[in-house]
């Protein structure tokens, strides 16, 4: 049997400057392939997600994502990356503004601002759900913190905006540097609870965030800059009254030498919060054919 090519990118997101960020495999017109086919392809990139795009009945585009490991049904770097690289290849029409892209999640709204040099996109994630709360006591140790490390009298809680994510907040940006993440144990909790992965941060500044979120192996360890989380994060952040404004910038990587940086907009009052904006740029730094 020949050989089935599909053209395989690799753009790195949330960042202007290449081999930073959070990189993305992308693979385009992947309707021939079956899911095992998707899941053997992310295991091969053994990137933290790697985005297949299909033709979608229900909006401009489907996107499905893949770990190493499972297919997840929302995530924020794979939209922006995947969203970029179709601008770039000419496959998105340039009066285009608004993409309607039908995820496992359900369909999204992404918004593109071709205002700057390199593309702005705007992904809007869906509304938040504020789930299942746990004990500092439990958690904190899987990444070898104590609950003085969390921010005073914060809550730590599933929160999705199509993925969910555990939201820990941490007193001060320092405490980052002091994280241990014992992932064996953290799987084998993970197994029991309605979360998908953990995202650590806290205040740095007036209006910044700083983190680190961390996934159970055998997938990627810790993420660069997860697109997803950092939506969830800002609808916990305004629930709770953590920020007094619904706009900041949110930053990850510097602990794994690959900065990023996004927007986050939060709509609605803290009481009901309506949605969630994250935006960044992207660049790409590779590409070919791949072979299956």
């Amino acid at each position: 049997m020949a050989d089935r090519k599909y053209l395989f990118s690799q753009v790195d997101a949330f960042t202007l400057k290449r081999l930073s960020g959070n990189p993305c495999a992308v693979i385009l017109d992947a309707d021939s392939l079956n899911d095992l086919e998707m899941l053997a392809i992310a295991r091969e990139m053994n990137l933290s997600e790697t985005s297949f795009v299909l033709k979608s009945f229900k909006a401009d585009f489907r996107f499905r994502y893949f770990t190493p490991t499972e297919e997840i049904p929302l995530a924020g770097h794979p939209t922006i990356a995947t969203v970029f690289r179709l601008l770039e290849l000419g496959k998105i029409p340039a009066s285009t503004t608004i993409l309607r892209i039908e995820l496992k999640a359900g369909i999204i709204e992404v918004e593109i601002d071709r205002s700057t040099a390199s593309p702005r996109i705007y992904m809007k994630q869906l509304p938040p759900q504020f789930l299942k709360t746990y004990n500092p006591d439990e958690i904190m140790p899987l990444f070898g913190l104590s609950k003085i490390d969390l921010y005073p009298e914060a809550v730590i809680q599933t929160v999705s905006t199509g993925t969910p994510m555990l939201m820990i907040p941490l007193k001060d940006p320092s405490v980052l540097g002091k994280i241990r993440f014992d992932g064996s144990t953290f799987a084998r909790y993970r197994s029991q609870a309605d979360f998908f992965s953990a995202h650590l941060f806290a205040i740095s500044g007036a209006s910044e965030t700083c983190a680190r979120h961390f996934c159970p192996p055998p997938d990627v360890i810790e993420d660069p800059f997860t697109g997803s989380a950092t939506g969830a994060m800002g609808c916990y952040l305004w629930k709770y009254g953590i920020i007094k404004t619904p706009e900041f910038i949110a930053r990850q990587g510097q602990h794994l030498h690959r900065p990023g940086k996004a927007w986050v907009k939060v709509f609605g009052t803290s009481e009901a919060i309506s949605g969630i904006v994250v935006s960044g740029h992207a660049v790409t730094c590779m590409w070919g054919e791949l072979l299956i």
